[in-house]
């Protein structure tokens, strides 16, 4: 049988034939030879007739980090001489003729080597000697052939295949990222305009492949810019740009292969943006500082209104500062409504309805308010909320002037009345006699007449229509009522009422009234109606004189706005005016450069000593004219705001003498004892200065990170408005003690004085000195001055209604009793002499209070008492122990066995010791009882060292307690063994 090998070997069927008689059959295609066995070998005779073959062009590819190369068509030599091996066990012996040794590459350099995986097959590879670089050469072209192993074993008769061409190409990897073209890119652009490219940035790639070497993206890193990026690198602007604004931007870009690798390094981009002649205000600063106490401060000292040379016939400004947000409207005195009157010159009389809560005004002390220092108290009134007015505060008769003025924010109006003061019936009906309320953004003032005798119509209701009502901003609101004339301000200016109605007088009735704020009462019903909700604040009332117009703009001027000191050259080229609280003026002229210096002259200025600090908005509005009249150029506003800095808060000390003693026929006199009669008020600040920078360079400072600035504390004077003096400890019994201070001193220095239980508080505004004056005349006064050792009594000062508070100021007064002479210096050789006059006196050991029982002979004073006292005690505890020692001797026998001493101790049940002779003695005797127990525990501490015979005759202590009764019997007569005492 003969078996095909497609032309790749032969078989010699016959040989194999004969020897097994077998006729081989040989199948289409297939070629058989006959060769002979060489002698002494394994090997068949054989010729190699044969080249090897392949194909004539092949096509690979190799990856940049990879060395197999990827044929199409696969490496396969094929040779003709390559034996058959039967299928069947036919004994054929195998040539070396068919097999492929080799491949060999014919090219200069080529970096391939082709290796012979399987000779019998023919089937081979190509592999790069080396990692290959595409962005060094992308393709390699060579030829390789194939050579069999030839005849024998010495491979005579070699064949070689033809030449076979061999393109390989060199796969890219992204190796590397972009990187762009220039350092940095700069462009220059007009302000106002939108480009459609303002310039190109471009980066390159070094990769080989077009895949890894083309940039796909472009992107802008800097955030929140007013530019885009196309994929081609052209920038762009989404919005017109302003000079203004920002005069340079500096954008970040970067760049991203399609291999999604970014950039090395990111590139910057910088454009400028060129003004184009654009009207406005040129050197307009937005921040000004303003520090405390430094007077007036320029506010555009460098501004010039750029005109773009337009011909300019009129130029107008208005300038507004921004104070709606600071206290009521602006910066204003924080004393109370009641100071800021007599500040004003107002006449007295003034009653504050809504003062600042204390222990002598405590109707208002349910209200919500601002809780702030900085500004004046404000009362916030939610409509739920009202407070009754004592009785007896307002006497206001609708027959004779009176003046009622508020702080109040309002808004938006309601269809409900919301009552600001009401005074009605108290019970029974619901009658108001006069209230003022809003009512439908309507201020009304309702006055019903008492009853008379002529039952005629009278004016009753008084109807302003305000938008200041329903603003939601404050106003100062003020009604002088001169029945049947009523006049209203509001902010300083006259309003006068668009609608009076009448009504008949009320009915005649001895119903007692309420005055209520936030609502008005009902009496019928018992409850509170028609609140108001807003807030208010200084709610005075004044009978029997109206505020004249020059009080009522004192009272509304704020301590802060705008100034201008006009230069003398263009005084008359330029027309100012403000507005009443010089908030906001406005500046007119023709000519551009005296309108330049007079905006250059306009300050800020806040007179208080410690303004209220925070943000002031500021605004230039302008409005341009030209020779047709109308406005040829539009200037835009210019917004800023003025910072007022934190002042330096002063620091109020009080001091002067803490502690003294006067005798008790000084606290009786007519004068009484002065308290405070070297009071010093002293207020402080403190600065941080910073040292010479010559001397600090000298000394090497600036090397010296613990170099710290100096602080420095300086003495400053300003005004006191409360000062309060309270008593420590037990409040005042007004039938026996209290404090005076002379009433013609307080009114020669404007002051008021309110006094309770609790102390006294003198309010006003005045200086530090004036109040030093008054404080130096408070008296305290004690009738009884036999029950008291000592008083003491705490002052505390304040200014701007609380805003800055001192110290407390503490002083102890004692008091000083007289006392019999003694005659003997040594108290404890004298002591049976001394306690006699001490049996009339009972001593509290608190030292508090000494109590006389026969008002007759005291101690001498406070020093002596305790001395006194402790060598009494002295004595007392030694003649205790020798006698505890002598009954512990006559108590113990079976201690005398072992030989040990007794040691004191205490016997309560058999010691007792007559004081007082002409008390009782079983008062005596509870007294020496709780006496005794205080001594036990004061000795607790010494119980550690307690000896075996105390223990022992604790023991005995035990036994004789039946001997309390033979105690009780010697108590009376008692008698001092001296004898073994040694001093």
């Amino acid at each position: 049988m003969c078996v095909p090998l497609c032309a790749r070997a032969s078989l010699c069927g016959r040989r194999a034939a004969s020897r097994r008689r077998l006729r081989p059959r040989c199948a289409q295609g297939c070629s058989v030879t006959c060769r002979g066995t060489v002698p002494g070998t394994g090997w068949m005779r054989g010729v190699n007739k044969h080249k090897p073959w392949i194909e004539t062009t092949y096509h690979g590819i190799v990856t940049e980090n990879d060395d197999k190369v990827l044929l199409d068509p696969p490496l396969i030599a094929l040779d003709k001489d390559a034996p058959l091996r039967y299928a069947e066990s036919f004994e054929v012996t195998l040539t070396k003729e068919g097999e492929i040794c080799g491949f060999r590459i014919h090219g200069q350099n080529v970096p391939f080597d082709a290796v012979v995986l399987d000779k019998s097959t023919g089937e081979g590879v190509i592999r790069a000697k080396d990692k290959l670089d595409c962005e060094l050469q992308k393709e390699h072209t060579f030829t390789i052939q194939a050579y069999d192993c030839g005849e024998g074993p010495d491979g005579a008769n070699m064949k070689k295949s033809h030449k076979a061409t061999v393109h390989i190409q060199v796969n890219d990897i992204n190796e590397y990222s972009p990187v762009f073209k220039e350092k940095s890119y700069k462009a220059t652009v007009i302000e106002g305009k939108k480009y459609d490219s303002l310039l190109k940035v471009e980066a390159v790639d070094a990769d080989c492949s077009f895949q890894f070497s083309q940039i796909c993206n472009y992107e802008i890193v800097t955030p929140d810019v007013p530019f885009t990026i196309d994929k081609d690198g052209f920038i762009k602007n989404t919005e017109k740009l302003s000079y203004g604004k920002e005069r340079m931007y500096k954008l970040t870009v970067t760049a991203y292969d399609c291999g999604k690798n970014r950039a090395s390094e990111d590139v910057v981009v910088k454009i400028s943006i060129k003004p184009t002649c654009k009207p406005s205000w040129q050197g307009f600063n937005k921040r000004i500082e303003y520090e405390p106490g430094t007077g007036s401060l320029a506010l555009f000292p460098s501004v010039h209104l750029e005109t773009c040379d337009e011909p300019i016939t009129s130029v107008r400004a208005d300038i507004e500062l921004e104070t709606n947000h600071i206290g009521k409207g602006c910066d204003r005195d924080t004393y109370s409504e009641k100071s800021l009157h007599k500040l004003c010159g107002a006449s007295s009389g003034t009653v504050e309805l809504l003062p600042a809560p204390s222990s002598s005004a405590n109707w208002t002390v349910g209200l919500p308010t601002d809780n702030g220092h900085d500004s004046d108290q404000v009362f916030e009134f939610n409509g739920t909320q009202a407070i009754k007015v004592p009785e007896g505060l307002v006497s206001t008769s609708l027959k004779e002037p009176f003046t009622l003025s508020v702080w109040m924010r309002h808004g938006p109006g309601a269809h409900e009345k919301e009552t600001i003061l009401c005074n009605s019936d108290k019970t029974e009906m619901n009658r108001h006699h006069y209230s003022l309320y809003v009512h439908n953004c309507r201020l009304i003032l309702l006055l019903r007449q008492d009853p008379s005798e002529a039952e005629n119509y009278k004016p009753a209701e008084f109807h302003w229509k305000l938008d200041q009502a329903c603003d939601k901003e404050w106003h100062h609101y003020v009604l002088n009522v001169e029945f049947p004339t009523v006049s209203l301000f509001v902010d300083g200016n006259t309003f006068e009422p668009f609608l009076v109605t009448e009504d008949y007088p009320l009915h005649s009735s001895k119903i007692e009234t309420q005055l209520t704020i936030g609502a008005c009462w009902q009496g019928g019903n018992a409850r509170m109606a028609q609140f108001f909700r807003g807030n208010l604040a200084g709610l005075m009332i004044r009978s029997g004189k109206l505020e004249n117009k020059k009080v009522i703009d004192c009272l509304y001027t704020c301590k802060e706005g705008l100034d201008v000191q006009l230069p003398e050259e263009v005084a008359s080229a330029v027309k100012v005016e403000f507005n009443p609280n010089q908030s906001s003026m406005t500046v007119e002229g023709d000519d551009i450069d005296a309108f330049d210096k007079v905006m250059q002259h306009i300050s800020y200025l806040n007179s208080r000593q410690f303004p209220t600090p925070g943000i002031r908005h500021l605004r230039i509005s302008t409005s341009v004219k030209c020779f047709n009249e109308e406005s040829c150029v539009s200037v835009p506003d210019a917004e800023g705001y003025v910072m007022v800095l934190q002042p330096e808060e002063p620091k109020i000390s009080l001091s002067g003498i803490d502690h003294f003693a006067r005798s008790a026929a000084e606290f009786e006199s007519q004068e009484g004892v002065t308290l405070f009669p070297e009071l010093r008020i002293v207020s402080t600040i403190t600065r941080e200065v910073e040292a010479d920078a010559e001397s600090e360079a000298a000394e090497g400072a600036d090397d010296d990170p613990t170099v710290q600035e100096t602080v420095v504390s300086e003495e400053i004077m300003h005004n006191l408005d409360t000062c309060e003096v309270t008593v420590a400890g037990e409040e005042l019994d007004g039938e026996h003690e209290g404090l005076e201070l002379d009433t013609s001193q307080l009114q020669q220095h404007g002051l008021e004085m309110s006094s309770s239980n609790l102390g006294l508080v003198v309010t006003g505004v005045n200086t530090m000195a004036n109040y030093e004056q008054v404080l130096h005349l408070i008296r305290y006064k004690n009738w009884h001055t036999e029950a008291l050792f000592d008083r003491k009594f705490k002052l505390v000062c304040s200014e701007l209604n609380g805003r800055y508070i001192s110290n407390d100021y503490k002083v102890e007064v004692n008091v000083i009793h007289t006392a019999n002479p003694v005659e003997h210096a040594n108290n404890a050789m004298v002591q049976p002499n001394f306690i006699n006059p001490v049996h009339h006196a009972s001593v509290d050991l608190s030292g508090h209070n000494l109590v006389n029982a026969h008002q007759a002979s005291v101690v001498p004073s406070a020093a002596t008492v305790v001395i006194v006292v402790c060598v009494s005690f002295l004595v007392f505890m030694i003649i205790l122990g020798v006698f505890r020692i002598r009954a512990a001797h006559q108590r113990t026998m079976t201690d005398q066995e072992s030989g040990k001493e007794n040691e004191m101790d205490w016997d309560d049940s058999a010691l007792t010791i007559t004081v007082n002779p002409m008390e009782t003695y079983e008062d005596q005797h509870s007294s020496e009882e709780e006496e005794e127990e205080e001594e036990e525990s004061e000795d607790g501490e010494e119980e550690d060292d307690i000896t075996s015979a105390e223990s022992e005759s604790s023991e005995d202590e035990e036994g004789a307690e039946p001997e309390d009764q033979q105690a009780a019997s010697r108590q009376q007569q008692l008698e001092w063994d001296d004898s073994t005492l040694t001093y």
